[in-house]
């Protein structure tokens, strides 16, 4: 039997990583070899969640043929945001919440994609359809990135079907789901210890648009002057990372958890797109976003309408 590693996309959040321990799980129970694995080493968020539940992070892989495995993608499709070799992968699954864009494969595969605001409320819903029952420390997992994913329901992306999700897997995972989940969010907030590169990388994913690379970095912090202290070192850092790896435009997107409201900080061109997509003045490459907080929902599909208009 074929090994098949099962993942998450770059820079992985918390449901990147729980949702590719959950499906891999599944797997298993299912009869097949499977193995969550990550591309890349988990956030002090997601790390919270794993030690919370007494789960052992995935180890990090860099290549499919390295591994000589066939794969699982969870959590995403795109393949600039995936493995380094996807596109010489054989692709089993995948099972996401995001567009689909720039995914192709030669042969048929199991695809799950659903309009909810968490992988693993989809995960869930392949237990319960295969009749497989949900461990203590997988529920809490899963209940974790629902958390993540929906800042705690607070994000325009949760549905109530994300809601009764967490609400089932709390019991299982025998966590209070409100003060856990705030608890597990604060646990990534803590900004001070990191440099301006570590991030700029927490969270950001690429995007093509147009003939544009757009590069969306999102931090979630409980005080947006302690981010913009550092403002000039992140816009330093942001023109370097354009340079190098040949985006046209870089946004930081800053979140306040508390009252769920963001604020933009820019770097590149065309800047002209991001005053159109979110009908703002940007004044010391800055706007102020009251709102938003779901980089999926409310900035990616504003920019790539700018961008195509």
């Amino acid at each position: 039997m074929t090994k098949v590693l099962v993942f998450g996309h770059q820079n992985p959040d918390t449901d990147a990583i729980g949702a590719a321990i959950a499906f891999a799980n599944l797997q298993k129970e299912l009869g097949v070899d499977a193995e969550a694995v990550a591309l890349g080493t988990p956030s002090e968020e997601t790390q919270y969640a794993l030690d919370h539940f007494g789960l052992a992070a995935p180890r990090v892989v860099e290549s499919v043929v390295a591994e000589e495995a066939d794969v699982m993608l969870v959590d995403h499709n795109e393949f600039q945001q995936s493995i380094s070799d996807i596109e010489k992968a054989n692709i089993l699954a995948v099972v996401d919440h995001h567009r689909i864009a720039n995914f192709q494969t030669a042969d048929p595969l199991y695809y799950r994609a659903e309009p909810v605001g968490c992988t693993s409320t989809i995960v869930l819903k392949l237990y319960k359809e295969n009749n497989v029952t949900v461990p203590k420390a997988i529920a809490g997992i899963m209940l974790s990135a629902i958390v993540s994913d929906t800042l705690l329901f607070k994000s325009p992306t949760c549905t109530e079907q994300d809601v009764a999700a967490a609400k089932e897997l709390a019991v299982i995972a025998d966590v209070d789901l409100d003060s856990y989940g705030l608890a597990m969010l604060k646990a990534g907030t803590n900004l001070s210890d990191k440099s301006e590169a570590e991030l700029l990388d927490l969270d950001a994913k690429s995007f093509p648009m147009a003939d544009k690379t757009v590069r969306v970095a999102q931090v979630n912090t409980v005080d947006l002057d302690e981010v913009f202290a550092r403002q000039d070192a992140l816009k330093t850092a942001m023109i370097a990372e354009n340079a190098e790896k040949g985006y046209d435009l870089f946004l930081l997107l800053v979140t306040n958890i508390l009252n769920s409201d963001s604020e933009l900080l820019v770097a590149g061109e065309p800047r002209e797109k991001v005053i159109e997509a979110f009908n703002v003045q940007l004044e010391n490459d800055r706007a102020f976003l009251p709102g938003v907080v779901s980089r999926k929902k409310q900035v990616v599909p504003q920019l790539t309408a700018a961008f195509e208009g």
